[in-house]
């Protein structure tokens, strides 16, 4: 459909619209539509990376664009201005239903209903006339064509062929026993603000040989195990919580974003730059991961454990029977993917909020779902990294390697990114 029928069909909707309340904050609104598209697909995590940075930074330049703040994400994109008295909240919704259209198209009608809502709202009092709202749509449906447009170009390295690997690297995992490893493109994928997808890259894991292999080998065998006892609940329970159905670090920490926006009353442009870098850092952090995954291409704990009587290492010994809490994950082990993108999206929460908030976490997972309050971002991170210890699915090490790259990239791009223009302060 054109944008001149959109904004006729949703002027129409408009029309018959009650009037009420305006929504607080058009951004706020979006970014939960996003979330609520992404447990719907649902996509899976690397792909939700993608889809989050696209929409949210689609929303920043829509709105920068017309309130000149902070300097553009990508001001390379396009060489025209916003219409003369263009409407930001409007912008914002235009981007933002521009992209999840094209992203997640079999969902439309889920985001027309919510850019008529939108739009029902601006008319009361929030956007003013409808010659402003029709520009800032126009607008923000440019920014995010051009975004997507850019994004195109994602996957243009091809990925190199797959050949199987000798023990003792990543093998194949129970009960799929996939191959080849699942998400090695996004290793390869363009980066949203590091320099490169290697910028991050660790160094080696622990030598099979060093007492520090040992120590995390025999925790992950200990409390990690299907055959989990009652005095392991707990930790079967944290490894369950954070291993969501559909749930992703992108949907879960997204909205913790959104309860914590709510508690402050900012501009709707500083809003928007908040998601905009979670949503990059979560992104990188990814991309970063996958990169160092396909680089080492290490083992997991089931296949470790299982043959561990080739690992050199009298303190570690073989179990061919064992087999982890959770499903493995068809991909290589280090560094962890969880605790990476967590701690980027943490990482930037804290810079905005401070590291000691009180925040609640929800997960939609089968068993031990519900909710999780913390005292600090820390705590929740740390609590990831024993979850994926307690699932059987990594290493400790790898968790903590992890949680280095996933802060420095939420850092770089904070420190880079979207910042105030020279004189805007």
């Amino acid at each position: 459909m054109t944008l001149k029928k959109v904004l006729t069909a949703l002027a129409a909707a408009v029309a018959l619209a009650v009037p009420g309340t305006a929504a607080a904050d058009v951004v706020t609104d979006w970014n939960k539509t996003l979330v609520d598209a992404l447990l719907a697909a649902p996509p899976g995590p690397p792909p939700s990376t993608r889809i989050g940075a696209i929409v949210q930074t689609s929303v920043f330049d829509a709105v920068n664009g017309i309130r000149g703040r902070y300097e553009q994400f990508r001001p390379d994109l396009l060489t025209t201005s916003p219409p003369r008295g263009a409407s930001a909240p409007a912008a914002a919704a235009g981007a933002a239903y521009t992209a999840l259209v094209a992203l997640l198209p079999t969902q439309k009608a889920r985001f027309d209903a919510q850019l008529a809502e939108t739009l029902a709202a601006l008319s009361d009092d929030q956007g003013g006339t409808s010659t402003a709202v029709a520009r800032g749509l126009e607008w923000g449906t440019a920014v995010a064509n051009a975004i997507l447009a850019w994004r195109a170009g994602d996957f243009s390295t091809p990925v190199p062929d797959w050949e199987p690997l000798p023990l003792p690297l990543w093998q194949p995992t129970p009960p799929q026993f996939i191959s080849p490893p699942v998400y090695r493109i996004f290793g390869l994928m363009t980066t949203w603000s590091m320099p490169s997808q290697s910028a991050f890259l660790p160094g080696p894991p622990p030598a099979f040989s060093t007492a520090r292999y040992a120590q995390d080998f025999n925790e992950v065998k200990a409390i990690g195990t299907l055959a989990t006892t009652p005095d392991l609940a707990d930790e079967a329970a944290t490894a369950r919580f954070w291993a969501g159905r559909f749930d992703t670090p992108v949907t879960m920490f997204n909205r913790v974003a959104e309860s914590l926006a709510a508690t402050r009353d900012v501009p709707l442009v500083d809003n928007a730059r908040f998601f905009a870098l979670l949503n990059v850092s979560i992104a990188d952090a990814a991309i970063a991961v996958y990169n160092a995954k396909n680089f080492y291409n290490a083992w997991r704990p089931v296949t470790a454990i299982q043959y561990a009587d080739i690992d050199g290492n009298d303190a570690t010994i073989a179990d061919p029977s064992w087999l982890p809490l959770l499903t493995t994950p068809a991909h290589q082990e280090y560094p962890s993917g969880h605790s990476g993108l967590s701690t980027a999206a943490a990482t930037v929460l804290a810079a905005f909020f401070g590291e000691n908030t009180t925040f609640t976490v929800t997960s939609d997972a089968l068993i031990s779902g519900g909710t999780r309050t913390y005292s600090s971002f820390s705590e929740a991170i740390d609590e990831i990294a024993l979850a994926r210890v307690a699932a059987g699915i990594h290493f400790r090490f790898a968790c903590e390697t992890a949680q280095q790259m996933g802060e420095g990239v939420a850092d770089y791009a904070t420190a880079n990114e979207m910042l105030v223009r020279k004189g805007d302060h």
